[in-house]
């Protein structure tokens, strides 16, 4: 296993050492990002702004404008509280070509409680006109992203976990497209769609609803915006109800995505997230399995859902 973290700034070392016009920004977070190893061989292409979100998305702005490929790194929630009139306004609106690496996204942060989660970004972020927004689940998925986004010319921002991730994906083959879900398994008793780390739990929660006779298609949906409509209208008619399941608050997120796509195709949907509370407080783990969003509670919900 591998963090996804980890996987996007060793890609990004490998493809600065080739391109002098890769230059990646960071607020005080160079451990946090794991840029390390990017700041100590390419120097003239690291930029340290110290802790100033606001302004390392103005920088950023401003050397993409000036035709550098920018990568702005660092802790998701404060990219998106703390600098988000500049995400709003330097990035989307200006539509400079910067991509956010928001770290430790979600409940990475555990036991540091609610003032260091990140689940209010996508409510957020989808909003903006011109911004585009990744989940990975895996590290495979981010090499294959951080390729993408070197040459991307709109603004981006990939919300990434802290700890190491399980493998969603044995090998390289499998299509990564801009906006299109991935299928893992195929069913029609229910479709249960995830995004960034929960879907790992999504796919092994299918896996145990087959020992149970219960055939669930599962969606990666990496790409909240934009979005894979079509994926998602397809689901709700071949499979008849659906459950989304995501690191995030229930309001705004995936789970809303879903509704609004299906609301002239509706079927019941069952949204797993965090609900309008703080966040109990735990590790990851713990904090996945309270809510429900773990292999065991997905497949409980799904087998409940169907009865």
């Amino acid at each position: 296993m591998i963090a996804c973290r980890k996987m996007f700034t060793d890609t990004l070392v490998e493809l600065a050492r080739q391109d002098k016009d890769i230059i990646a920004v960071t607020t005080d977070a160079r451990g946090s990002v794991t840029l390390g190893d990017f700041a100590q061989q390419l120097p003239e292409q690291f930029v340290e702004c110290g802790i100033a979100e606001q302004n390392a998305v103005g920088i950023s702005a401003g050397l993409a404008h000036s035709g550098k490929k920018v990568f702005c790194c660092g802790p998701a929630c404060f990219y998106v509280a703390r600098s988000l009139e500049q995400v709003k306004v330097d990035l989307a609106y200006s539509q400079n070509p910067v991509t956010i690496l928001g770290v430790s996204g979600g409940v990475a942060y555990g036991a540091l409680g609610a003032t260091h989660h990140s689940l209010h970004d996508i409510a957020a972020l989808r909003t903006f006109p011109g911004m585009t927004i990744c989940l990975p689940s895996d590290a495979r998925v981010t090499r294959r992203l951080v390729k993408m986004l070197v040459d991307f010319d709109q603004p981006c921002y990939v919300r990434v976990g802290r700890a190491a991730v399980p493998e969603v994906y044995a090998n390289d083959n499998f299509t990564f497209e801009i906006g299109k879900a991935i299928t893992l398994t195929e069913g029609n008793d229910l479709t249960i769609v995830a995004t960034g780390e929960t879907v790992y739990h999504a796919w092994q929660a299918a896996l145990a609803l087959r020992q149970q006779g219960i055939a669930a298609r599962v969606l990666d949906m990496s790409w909240i915006k934009p979005f894979d409509s079509e994926a998602i209208v397809k689901a709700a008619r071949e499979t008849g109800r659906i459950i989304t399941v995501e690191e995030h608050s229930q309001f705004g997120g995936l789970g809303a995505l879903v509704c609004e796509t299906i609301s002239e195709h509706p079927v019941p949907v069952r949204i797993i997230g965090i609900p309008d509370e703080n966040v109990v407080h735990g590790s990851n783990a713990e904090i996945f399995h309270h809510y429900g969003m773990d292999a065991e509670g997905i497949a409980r919900a799904a087998v409940d859902f169907i009865k």
